[in-house]
């Protein structure tokens, strides 16, 4: 028998800037039926969705008549869950789904006169793999473009599965969204005509791991599959342990085409209307701090710089303001945290901060302590930045692969003075440029003493380091630098664990003869193999001569 239920009368809340109105006659209420295999809720906007009673997957998202959802798969946890618990409750405002499936628990929460659908999940530990959330589109319904976006038809496999090389020699990946955590709200698609719009928009990640600048997959634009994704732990180019507990709110937002309205985004979503729902380890905001900064010392304004906290609970950012360096970090956790400032994506300052419930804590002047472009150096190719950054190709590797019919060659000697660092290949293999020579000249007092060379890497593949020679001089070959183990440089993220090598270059290794250039040979070493692109390598950071 069908059930039906009528939750709340209220004035219905668009969506986006651009979404029209609601009829305030359909917005009056939000409902929910049985159907016997699903439950089925309407918002009271535009929006119907359904979810399995016997899983909890998304199986059906009608948005103004129209169904969106799926080509044989449905939307769901992982790639669902399979048998689980899925009981319905509403309130004076909401209806909340909840699925329980062993120690995992997932809420879907649609809001009356909303065309949004709010999603938490609560994982306590590996016992229940929760990594991501993909929500399934239907094929040919929406349109993507970009890095992210192939014609399965067409496109020809050239990496692991799931790279690909167009039939204009251009690379097409889920991978390659070219975008940090820190620099998206949503990401989503639209039809041809633009007309709709369907979006996730991210949770704001405290729970996830990877910092502010970490990469990971946003959307699959494959005609045969496209996806959008709410990612919580992925393993490549990862730096940190997973963290537990609950995570979100993030949501499935429809519009008339123009972008989710900015309320959801999580640095402005107001949850206080969900404290009363009963999702597990849900923190209202009074049971959460601020943590305010009075200033950074010491800055170079050629650069934004960052404030990141992280413990093993949870992780924030805030962006520091140009002209003080003021900042500001609220909604996050009780606890004790690392505080470290970026440069950029270089660290270069780390304290400790406290956070209590309710309270502000101020940090007072923070002077950079640690910015080793600080440093004279009688030459420098690059910037210290913790990013290849400025190097040859590397604003094209977040969005395509380094064979890309796009990319320069990735060989390209330099000669200090008058190679433009544009010049210089952002990243180096074994199997593909090993070898690079850094051509420069030294003046008389110069030659006759010890010098340091400094190179940061960014992110090491494979254990990849170099050993360097300078003329007949060879250097010993350094530890090797901590590894994501998995893909990184050929997925568009070129930032994992970064690494400081150093090498003292005695005078004996130097020209005596002013007018000769000094060749620096810069060999990459590891005790792993591979081939091309997945032979040991790793991107640069900067180098210098101090």
């Amino acid at each position: 028998m069908t059930k039906r239920r009528t939750l709340i009368k209220a004035v219905g809340v668009g969506t986006a800037g651009a979404l029209v109105a609601a009829d305030p006659a359909a917005a009056a209420s939000v409902t929910w039926t049985d159907d016997g295999s699903n439950y089925v809720v309407t918002t009271g906007a535009n929006l119907v969705f359904k979810v399995s009673k016997a899983n909890g997957d998304l199986v059906s998202f009608v948005y103004r008549g129209v169904e969106y959802q799926g080509y044989g798969k449905n939307s769901h946890v992982e790639s669902g869950l399979g048998a689980s618990t899925v009981t319905i409750s509403g309130s004076t405002a909401t209806v909340t789904i909840k699925v329980v499936y062993g120690t995992l628990v997932h809420y879907y929460v649609a809001r009356a006169g909303e065309n949004n659908i709010y999603m938490w999940t609560y994982k306590d530990a590996n016992s229940t793999t929760m990594q991501r959330y993909i929500v399934r589109l239907k094929p040919g319904a929406l349109s993507f473009s970009g890095g992210d976006a192939w014609d399965s038809a067409t496109a020809t496999t050239i990496e692991s599965g799931d790279v690909f090389r167009a039939t204009d020699g251009t690379t097409r990946s889920k991978h390659y969204s070219g975008k940090r955590v820190m620099d998206f709200d949503y990401v989503g698609a639209t039809t041809a005509s633009g007309t709709v719009g369907i979006w996730m928009v991210r949770s704001n990640h405290e729970k996830a791991s990877g910092g502010p600048f970490y990469r990971s997959l946003l959307r699959s634009g494959s005609t045969a599959s496209p996806d959008l994704y709410e990612i919580v732990w992925y393993n490549m180019a990862q730096t940190e342990e997973q963290r537990y507990g609950l995570h979100g709110p993030y949501v499935l937002a429809f519009t008339d085409g123009g972008a989710p309205a900015s309320s959801l985004y999580a640095r402005n979503i107001d949850t206080s209307w969900a404290d009363g729902l009963g999702i597990q380890n849900h923190v209202s905001a009074s049971g959460r701090g601020r943590v305010a900064g009075v200033g950074l010392n010491g800055r170079d304004t050629a650069y934004t710089y960052t404030v990141g906290f992280a413990n093993s609970a949870a992780q924030y950012w805030a962006v520091a303001t140009a002209s003080t360096g003021y900042f500001s970090c609220p909604g996050m956790l009780p606890g004790s945290y690392t505080l470290t400032v970026y440069k950029d994506e270089l660290p270069v300052y780390t304290g400790s901060v406290t956070v209590t419930a309710g309270g502000t804590t101020t940090v007072n002047t923070i002077t950079i302590s640690s910015d080793p472009s600080a440093t004279a150096a009688i030459w420098r190719i690059g910037d210290w930045t913790g990013s290849p950054k400025g190097f040859k190709n590397a604003d094209l590797m977040t969005y395509a692969h380094p064979s890309d019919n796009r990319a320069a060659s990735w060989t390209g000697n330099f000669i200090v003075g008058t190679t433009a660092v544009s010049g210089f290949p952002c990243y180096q293999w074994v199997g593909v440029n090993n070898g690079l020579i850094v051509y420069f000249k030294l003046t008389a007092a110069q030659a006759a003493a010890a010098h340091t060379l400094r190179i940061g890497l960014s992110a090491s593949f494979a254990g990849g380091r170099h050993q360097i020679t300078v003329n007949s001089w060879t250097s010993s070959i350094p530890s090797a630098p901590s590894s994501s183990g998995t893909r990184s440089l050929t997925v568009g993220a070129y930032r994992s664990y970064t690494a400081f090598l150093t090498y003292t270059v005695p005078a004996s290794a130097f020209l005596t003869d002013t007018s000769q250039w000094n060749i620096l040979k810069l060999n990459v070493v590891s005790g792993s193999s591979g081939d091309g692109y997945l032979s040991p390598g790793l991107a640069f950071d900067c180098i210098d001569l101090i």
